[in-house]
């Protein structure tokens, strides 16, 4: 059964469902039984009817955020927190070690430099280039594996790659061509299968606070890259290069133990159903792919846009030092960087934060931080002092931390629990070009040019043009079974939250209507029915007829 199907054959379903009459009634959201606690039922005096006498059939439809068998996350609990604290290490285990691979660059370039390799820094360059290059292009196949294999195994076997990789590393630091396997393909490899399950599980245990947990959770990866670097520096210093790859192989083996935490609350997508004229391997590729993701327009222009963005996303954080020894020689050149990375965690917790509030929407606040982030870059050559400059990467990290925060959330409100992990795999995967080109292109320019003007303009337009095409989310509208219909959620206190998109949003529209209650309609009215209160009562609006005890009279 699909994610979103009518749900009219089941009757064991607490009073958690109705939809809105196209006339401007109130369907009852069971199937013929109010249910007052969950215990008892009460058939209603008479169905909802519209101005022509037709009955309304019922229709119930599970919100983004259920799962089929009308489970919610549970927003809190030991075990909740656990995969939070889980999933916050994860974060800043993988993105601690490749934020910070500048720490072992500089002494892999300083010992091929010894033994005469006149290639000395692009070669260990290479290495990080490939661990990050490979971390968001294989992101797309951690997202169909998971669904394959599950959250657990996806996450242990990526833990495993991770701390195999750089306990291999360790024994041929000798070797540039192996390091370019061992730490740039295999530990890549394994942050990618590690990193995609990390946000997709939060969705499982969070609704509610989803923001600020992903904000949270992803604000590791800067806690990690400010810690780290001192520490790496000390342990060059006590154990070289090889006793240093070890421990931090040590370190990552806590991602398997993390594993183990992740225990999913949704089901797998169901296999694809079999119809004439479909080949083995079009079944087998629907298999392994959630086709249905991109069968939402939504999505479909969520991914595209967003990696058009990202051209220049990048490239202030690669080229900032160098570009501060060319504009203002004698400065410290690593404060600039470091202010991105501390403000970009505080970033997150506080957009994080913002995201759950009532009528935020998440995706303006996302195209907020590309807009910001893009003017920030086009305004970095023409600064001409050093304050304003770090002035401007304090508020670049800032709305970095903000998107970043973001692509979970706004993955789980697109597409639901079921291709969530997908649209994340697929989004990073596709991500990974434009990340890996435009730093790149931002160095062949500036060699033939001398300059940073033009990279950095250029840098800063992409991020601009792909924020003003996600504009055209707000022309499309998402189909339901072919027919866009508003969708009504029960709240704990008695309340109606409705989202007028089709897709369940925490920030809904709110009507303290009576749940199961008739209105008279445009062209005729009906007759009354009963209706639950907020209190769990049920009354038919006469007065006589109530449940006090969670009984049915």
């Amino acid at each position: 059964m699909a994610e979103n199907e009518p749900l009219n054959d089941l009757q064991n379903q607490v009073n958690g469902r109705i939809l809105p009459a196209a006339n401007g009634h109130t369907a009852s959201a069971t199937n013929g039984l109010v249910h007052a606690n969950g215990k008892d039922a009460l058939k209603p005096s008479a169905p909802v009817q519209n101005g022509n006498g037709n009955a309304n059939g019922t229709h119930i439809e599970a919100p983004c955020c259920r799962d089929i068998h009308g489970k919610e996350p549970p927003d809190g609990g030991a075990r909740a927190w656990l995969v939070m604290v889980s999933a916050f290490l994860c974060n800043g285990i993988i993105f601690g070690f490749i934020n910070t691979y500048g720490v072992i660059h500089s002494l892999l370039t300083d010992r091929l430099t010894k033994l005469g390799d006149p290639e000395a820094s692009s070669k260990a360059a290479l290495i990080g280039a490939l661990a990050i290059g490979t971390t968001f292009l294989f992101s797309t196949m951690a997202g169909c594996l998971t669904d394959k294999i599950g959250l657990r195994l996806t996450t242990f076997a990526g833990g495993v790659l991770s701390a195999g990789g750089l306990l291999l590393s360790s024994f041929c630091t000798e070797n540039i061509g192996a390091l370019y396997f061992t730490y740039g393909i295999m530990f890549g490899l394994g942050a990618a299968l590690a990193y995609t399950p990390t946000l997709a599980i939060l969705g499982h245990y969070f609704k509610r606070y989803l923001g600020k947990v992903s904000g949270f959770v992803t604000a590791g990866s800067s806690v990690f890259t400010v810690i780290l670097p001192p520490c790496l520096d000390k342990l060059l210093g006590s154990y070289g290069l090889e006793g240093t790859l070890r421990i931090m192989s040590l370190v990552s083996a806590f991602i398997i133990l993390c594993s183990f935490v992740y225990k999913p609350l949704h089901p797998p997508p169901e296999p694809p159903k079999k119809k004439p004229g479909r080949s083995r391997i079009n079944l087998f590729l629907r298999s392994i792919i959630n086709v249905e993701i991109w069968k939402r327009k939504r999505f479909v222009i969520w991914a595209l846009c967003v990696p058009l963005a990202l051209f220049g996303y990048f490239v202030p954080y690669v080229h900032m030092m160098q570009f501060v020894k060319t504009t203002f020689p004698g400065e410290d050149v690593n404060l600039p960087v470091m202010c991105i990375g501390i403000t970009s965690g505080i970033g997150r917790l506080i957009f994080g934060v913002i995201a759950d509030m009532p009528g935020v929407n998440r995706m303006y606040l996302q195209q907020l931080s590309l807009v910001s982030i893009g003017l920030v870059t086009l305004l970095l050559p023409l600064t001409n002092s050093y304050v304003i400059l770090v002035s401007f990467t304090l508020v670049m990290g800032l709305f970095d931390g903000c998107f970043i925060s973001l692509l979970g959330p706004i993955a789980y409100e697109i597409c639901g629990p079921s291709g969530a992990t997908q649209a994340i795999g697929f989004l990073l995967g596709l991500s990974s070009i434009p990340l890996t080109v435009g730093p790149p292109v931002a160095g062949m320019i500036f060699d033939s040019t001398n300059s940073y003007t033009l990279p950095l303009i250029l840098a800063g337009l992409p991020p601009l043009l792909g924020s003003s095409l996600l504009f055209l989310i707000k022309c499309v509208k998402e189909e339901e079974n072919g027919v866009s219909a508003p969708r009504a959620v029960v709240m704990a206190n008695g309340d109606i939250e409705i989202a007028g998109n089709g897709h369940y949003r925490s920030a809904g529209t709110k009507s303290s209507a009576p749940l199961m209650g008739a209105t008279n309609g445009v062209n005729g009215s009906a007759p009354a029915s009963p209706t639950i209160q907020s209190n769990g009562h049920v009354d038919n609006g006469t007065g006589k007829l109530a449940v006090t005890n969670g009984s049915a009279s």
